[in-house]
């Protein structure tokens, strides 16, 4: 079971359900190091300046904001901090939608939303809630200190919380080649429409995830398994391991003794609208950010 990233509360109105929050994937990308092949020593980032060659102590280092060519603003730590996302524990709800109006394309990252203690009740009724209305339920949250737009919806017995990408980090498919003819326009017959059909239904089967392998990184590890086996390996003295990462705090007792209380007290408030926490506003003109 994965460490909990942080417990913390779903935020329905006055109503605070106490939740954890765990990693529900994981990076499979295999991990190589740049060696120097003389002395099998590794290999790390030099900084390096562009212009003259020569290296750049830590100290020089400035953050700059390209906002037209050749032109820089420059951001210091103190900018930074100051427009650096509360990081509160807690997934915020904004409104509601159907999955359906959420193209694919805006999903990004999966979370597991784990019951944390006293959270059961509230828990229950968020997903029972949302799987009879058909919805899920649009929220703010931050991770690893960066806001998120996100969906909460049900798997099961299990809430799902799914970071989504904000508008603006969404390209336009304006320029794309894509037809946009109808079928008979296009000069597709009833028959080669029906036979594709067939085939699609001959092939169509219950999704079973463990049935696809990424065969890439299968046939890489069988490669490095092999070299194991056959004696090519090269030694290097380990690097010293990283601390463990701290465990969020715990959050006080979210309250959720009088559900129906809380309820009652969030209908009397004004119907939030989601728009306004759609994410920040775009730069005013295009550029590079370097952090």
């Amino acid at each position: 079971m994965t460490r909990p990233l942080w417990k913390g509360a779903l935020a329905l109105g006055r109503l605070n359900i106490p939740v954890a929050l765990r990693p529900a994937s994981r990076n499979q990308a295999l991990d190589f190091d740049w060696l120097d092949r003389r002395d099998m020593a590794p290999v790390g980032y030099q900084r390096i300046n562009k212009r003259t060659g020569q290296p750049v102590a830590p100290e020089d280092i400035v953050k700059g904001y390209q906002y037209e060519p050749g032109d820089y603003v420059l951001l210091s730590d103190e900018d930074f901090r100051q427009a650096h996302p509360h990081g509160t524990q807690a997934v915020e709800l904004l409104g509601f939608a159907k999955l359906a109006e959420i193209s694919p394309i805006y999903f990004d990252t999966p979370y597991f939303l784990e019951a944390a203690e006293r959270g059961e009740k509230g828990y229950v009724l968020l997903r029972e809630t949302l799987r009879k209305t058909g919805r899920v339920a649009l929220a703010r949250v931050v991770i690893h200190g960066r806001q998120h737009l996100a969906a909460v919806l049900v798997s099961d017995h299990t809430l799902v919380l799914n970071t989504l990408r904000f508008h603006e980090e969404v390209l336009p498919g304006d320029d794309l080649n894509v037809p946009k003819d109808d079928a008979a326009a296009i000069g597709l017959t009833a028959e080669e429409l029906d036979t594709a059909a067939r085939l699609v239904r001959r092939m169509t089967r219950r999704f079973t995830p463990a049935d696809y392998v990424d065969t890439y990184r299968a046939d890489l590890l069988a490669r490095i398994e092999s070299k194991i086996e056959a004696g090519e390996t090269h030694s290097l003295m380990p690097e010293p391991p990283s601390p463990d990462a701290e465990e969020a705090p715990e959050l006080a007792d979210a309250g959720t003794d009088d559900l129906l209380s809380a309820l009652k007290e969030s209908l009397k408030g004004p119907a939030r609208r989601s728009q306004k926490h759609a994410g920040p506003k775009p730069a005013p003109a295009p550029g590079n950010a370097r952090r």
